[in-house]
């Protein structure tokens, strides 16, 4: 349990130094007229995506420890809180200003997250079936091709759907490490939870850099942050067995509450442009 916990943490620190560090990347590349998959391309050109990248693999085998051993839903709100890591590390490292509200809400995420970690039982132990992984890579498909139509619309909804999209992309990524049964190299090379992994990581990146890049900032990472924990918190209780400690659910429920809520006061650190005179 603590392992876990400690894991989704670090994950979140990564995540959110990672962000600064791809945003302003992201910002300055050439824009796109629709959703382009060369925008990967040309941002893994520039070295700070580069060293966002390198972050967020490392974030990513923390998550990926932490979604072994604890419920989904505490693992994805501390990722989700990542933003507040984001807004933190602003103010040093980009000169940004946090306004009261913005304070409130790191104060409110990180009681959030101490109601959860409190509350929280132990992963839950559903048997996860073929059909499960199978589902999650048809996930992947779908996703991808209402991102490409999403592209094709105009802003706000754009945003708000791409952000969505590339949300609900890292919730699928986060249920197919569940999902895993063995992580034995061949076996991982034989489960459809692996591809779906794969995949969805890719649309996600892919349609969370369009909304940045093309849309409102608070919007695309509003819609992110609500795709990536409300959906796959749900399906780590209705239907992989996550459970809180007994009697602790009402505790649980409003730390989760607490912690979003928070979290999405600071979407706007979902991308960080430069200040005046910042390097």
């Amino acid at each position: 349990m603590i392992l876990g916990l400690l894991g989704a943490v670090a994950s979140a620190v990564c995540y959110g130094v990672a962000s600064v560090l791809q945003a302003v990347a992201a910002r300055a590349a050439p824009k796109t007229r629709d959703v382009d998959p060369r925008l990967l391309l040309r941002l893994l050109r520039r070295a700070p995506f580069l060293g966002g990248i390198l972050l967020d693999v490392v974030g990513f085998a923390a998550e990926f420890t932490a979604l072994r051993t604890v419920p989904v839903f505490l693992v994805q709100a501390v990722v989700a809180s990542s933003l507040a890591v984001t807004a933190l590390v602003a103010v040093p490292m980009l000169k940004a200003r946090l306004r009261p509200r913005e304070w409130a809400a790191i104060a409110a995420v990180s009681a959030g997250l101490a109601m959860l970690a409190v509350a929280t039982g132990p992963e839950g132990s559903a048997p996860i079936g073929e059909g499960f992984r199978l589902a999650l890579l048809g996930c992947v498909v779908v996703l991808a091709l209402a991102g490409f139509a999403a592209g094709r619309i105009r802003d706000p909804a754009r945003s708000a759907v791409l952000g969505l999209v590339a949300g609900l992309a890292f919730g699928v990524v986060a249920l197919a490490v569940r999902a895993l049964p063995d992580l034995s190299p061949a076996h991982l090379l034989r489960d459809p939870a692996t591809y779906a992994l794969v995949g969805a990581g890719v649309v996600a990146f892919l349609f969370f850099a369009t909304g940045l890049q093309r849309g409102a900032v608070t919007v695309t990472t509003g819609a992110m942050v609500v795709g990536e924990t409300l959906a796959p918190a749900a399906v780590g209780v209705l239907l992989l067995g996550d459970r809180t400690r007994p009697g602790f659910a009402p505790i649980a429920i409003a730390g989760f509450v607490v912690a979003v809520a928070g979290t999405l006061a600071l979407a706007r650190f979902g991308e960080v442009e430069l200040a005046p005179g910042a390097s």
